[in-house]
C-alpha cells in the first residue's frame, strides 16, 4: 500500500532541534528497559533517513494488529505535518527495525487506508483516547502504519 500522509494546515507544534533529539534519546533508553512510556506500550523504531540515508531512531506507541502485526500512528501530537520517520518509512519501508521486548524485529511497513485504517483507528483511540484528540489539532488525517514481520 501507498503512503499518502499529506501535511495540513494547522496543528500543535512539534519540538525540534537539540532538545528533542536529548528527549528521543532518554526516551528510547526508557522503551528499551521497560517497554513503556507515558502510560502506554512503546517500541524503538528504527529507519532510514529519506534525504540522508542514515539510521535513525525514535520511541513510538504501538498497539497490536489482529495478525500479530504491530500498529504505529503518525499523530505527531496533532502536528499540521507528519513525523520525520513517516516519511523516513515512506521512503524505505522495507528498511525498518523494531525494537520491542527486548530483540530487535525486521519489519515491512505498510501504511492503511480506508475502512482498514478506520478499524485500527478506533481500536487506538479506544484503547488509548488521547490519539482521538490529537486528530482534532490537526486539520490531516493521521496516518496508521501497520508493522509486519519480514520473513527470515
Amino acid at each position: 500500500m501507498s503512503f499518502t500522509g499529506r501535511s495540513g494546515t494547522r496543528g500543535a507544534r512539534q519540538p525540534r532541534g537539540k532538545v528533542a533529539a536529548w528527549m528521543n534519546k532518554q526516551m528510547s533508553k526508557r522503551v528499551r528497559k521497560t517497554g513503556r512510556t507515558m502510560g502506554f506500550n512503546a517500541l524503538v523504531l528504527t529507519t532510514v533517513g529519506s534525504k540522508t540515508g542514515t539510521a535513525r531512531q525514535n520511541p513510538v506507541a504501538w498497539f497490536a494488529g489482529d495478525d500479530g502485526s504491530w500498529l504505529i500512528v503518525a499523530s505527531a501530537g496533532g502536528a499540521a505535518r507528519n513525523p520525520a520517520w513517516y516519511y523516513n518509512i515512506a521512503a524505505h519501508p522495507d528498511q525498518v527495525e523494531i525494537e520491542v521486548d527486548g530483540r530487535k524485529v525486521p519489519v515491512t511497513a505498510e501504511q492503511l487506508h480506508g475502512t482498514e485504517r478506520d478499524e485500527a483507528w478506533r481500536h487506538i483511540t479506544t484503547a488509548v483516547p488521547r490519539f482521538g484528540g490529537y486528530e482534532g489539532k490537526t486539520d490531516r488525517e493521521i496516518p496508521v502504519i501497520r508493522l509486519v514481520p519480514r520473513p527470515g
